[in-house]
């Protein structure tokens, strides 16, 4: 277990983006913490795109801590048609944030970014030094750029003003409060909802966008903000942190493994019409892992409590 260097005791702690997957997933750890105030603020109360409306807010508002977990976000179908907009909003919160945090004094920044980051050729497992080395997956490229350039914000930041930025790349995520759109989403919660669906219609088929054939990493949203107070806590440095279980997966596994817990029994057809993506992309989380800190949420009681949580909030996803 590494030193301590830095406490959330007692600290104001400003969760960016508090109602998404991650920013709620914050707030149940944080409950846990001995904090002294949370500070949170929804989009209609404030646009992070808008950097005088993010200046004064943090101006007024004085956190010691930030978890910027604010951003948009969509699978490959969302990803890939507005490429531009996931640029531009993505590029646009995380700057303003970052800017206002060094400008008010914010004692420590934790950035939450993504895993797309890097290079679509990585060598597997993807370590933290792969950034940069290559092209990005063209589908989400948008994306990836301006979560690149936030973790370099972060890096510069650190280097020319002294500002406590701390940047930690998750991989894919997973959990409740995820977005269950067919059109939108991530692919787990996608096709959780797709099997759903075709076990109360009694459907036999379920189409998987693909080949079925990517193999990609899963991480429950609370082991990440799990991982995030940790790193807030004992890691100082300017190099950003892979956060992953270290286990990876094929799509067609993971989909049996889904129709598997909500107990459908009927035929997968795989769409190869559709992009694969990267073939696959699993992180090297040994630097995380040195420091004493791994998962505890397997992907199967993920996965079944995950669906839980979307079966009792079903009325509200319809809406």
């Amino acid at each position: 277990m590494s030193a301590q260097v830095f406490s959330l005791a007692g600290k104001r702690v400003w969760v960016a983006g508090h109602r998404g997957l991650v920013g709620s997933a914050l707030l149940r750890r944080l409950g846990r913490e001995p904090i002294g105030e949370l500070i949170t603020a929804t989009s209609s109360d404030l646009d992070l795109r808008r950097q005088s409306e993010t200046e004064r807010f943090v101006a007024d508002t004085r956190p010691d801590v930030l978890f910027l977990a604010a951003a948009k976000v969509g699978g490959i179908h969302a990803n890939r048609s507005a490429q531009g907009e996931f640029l531009y909003d993505n590029l646009m919160i995380a700057a303003n944030a970052i800017e206002a945090s060094r400008n008010s004094g914010v004692e420590r920044v934790v950035n939450l970014g993504s895993s797309c980051i890097y290079p679509r050729d990585a060598e597997q497992p993807i370590a933290e030094k792969a950034l940069l080395k290559g092209p990005l997956e063209e589908t989400n490229e948008g994306y990836a750029i301006a979560k690149i350039s936030a973790l370099e914000m972060g890096k510069m930041y650190r280097r020319q003003y002294g500002a406590d930025v701390v940047s930690l790349m998750p991989t894919n995520l997973y959990g409740p409060g995820d977005n269950f759109d067919l059109m939108t989403s991530h692919v787990l919660p996608a096709l959780m909802m797709k099997i759903h669906l075709a076990k109360l219609a009694g459907d036999g088929e379920v189409t998987v966008w693909g080949s079925g054939r990517p193999r990609r990493e899963f991480l429950h949203v609370d082991d990440l903000a799990d991982a995030a107070v940790f790193a807030s806590e004992n890691y100082d440095d300017d190099e950003h942190l892979n956060v992953g279980s270290g286990k990876d997966i094929s799509i067609a596994e993971l989909a049996t493994l889904i129709a598997d817990r909500i107990g459908w029994d009927g035929q997968l057809v795989f769409d190869t019409s559709m992009p694969d993506g990267m073939m696959r992309k699993l992180l090297d989380v040994s630097r995380l892992q040195s420091l004493g800190w791994s998962p505890s949420v397997s992907l199967s009681d993920g996965i079944g409590s995950t669906y839980e949580w979307m079966i009792d909030h079903e009325d509200e996803l319809k809406r």
